[in-house]
């Protein structure tokens, strides 16, 4: 998918929500135990019930790979599964030396080669260029860079001075010599709005990932506000808020609704901070 195809989707359904398919056996409605695939007929059924809504998903890898074979059959059949319109992540946080990543590329992007076709891949910047550079190789094929995450240990290294910028803005600086914005997205957490006029500073027209809206805490309006540029260049995750805002038998139907409340909040801040000329 291309970067125009992507802010298509976007104009078309008035939202850039991305749905985090965070699939927990633990977690899923009882019932659904009894089926012979629950993790895919509980995706199956939250992408039915959201895809009007979302303009991406987003499996979080490790929730499959917990599973062993079984759980990556699961999320073949989720992919297979989930409306070609819609972008697709996968959300594995891959970074190792260039052979290596090459063969992690394989993985996500060739699906003669192990059945999966993802549209981008979320990649740990930390070994640098020849780490990334391999996914960077697959044609129409996106890297989701991690730049400037919410997690609680994120000030122990991505703040730090470099000179003088800061570690995470280092990252953005240099990984735009590797790929340009029709390759090359970051995540940005939701609960660093604070910080993201300083992203948008030195990524002015890249797409961001922002986690972290909903059950963490971030706040859309003002990850909108400040983040949104002349192509939306968002694209907003949730997660726990949607798939799990009912373990009843209606599940589904409650998730279909909280996505379309977060939809719908997005409209406005389209037609508010969209530039009038896109």
């Amino acid at each position: 998918m291309t970067k125009e195809q992507l802010f298509e989707q976007i104009k078309q359904k008035k939202s850039y929500l991305c749905v985090g398919l965070d699939t927990d056996i633990q977690k899923i409605p009882k019932h659904l135990l009894t089926f012979e695939d629950p993790i895919f007929e509980f995706n199956r059924q939250i992408i039915d019930a959201t895809k009007a809504y979302a303009v991406a998903y987003k499996p979080n890898i490790a929730f499959y790979e917990a599973l062993g074979a079984k759980g990556w059959e699961s999320l073949q059949k989720t992919l297979d599964y989930i409306p070609k319109e819609c972008f697709t992540i996968a959300d594995a946080k891959r970074g190792d030396i260039g052979n290596t990543s090459g063969l992690y590329a394989r993985a996500f992007f060739d699906k003669s080669a192990s059945g999966l076709d993802f549209d981008s891949v979320t990649v740990a910047p930390y070994m640098g260029e020849d780490s990334v550079t391999p996914f960077l190789a697959f044609p129409n094929k996106w890297v989701i860079l991690l730049a400037l995450t919410s997690n609680t240990g994120s000030k122990d290294f991505q703040n730090l001075p470099v000179g003088e910028r800061q570690l995470f803005e280092e990252v953005l600086v240099r990984s735009q010599e590797w790929a340009s914005d029709e390759q090359l997205m970051y995540v940005v957490g939701a609960t660093k709005a604070s910080m993201l006029s300083k992203v948008r500073s030195l990524a002015p027209t890249h797409f961001l990932l922002v986690p972290g809206v909903g059950a963490q805490g971030g706040s859309l309006e003002e990850v909108s506000k400040y983040g949104m540029n002349k192509t939306c260049g968002l694209l907003v995750n949730s997660s726990r808020g949607i798939i799990y805002a009912s373990t009843e038998e209606n599940f589904a139907e409650i998730a279909g609704q909280e996505a379309k409340k977060i939809q719908e909040e997005m409209a406005a801040y389209l037609d508010e901070y969209l530039p009038k000329t896109a």
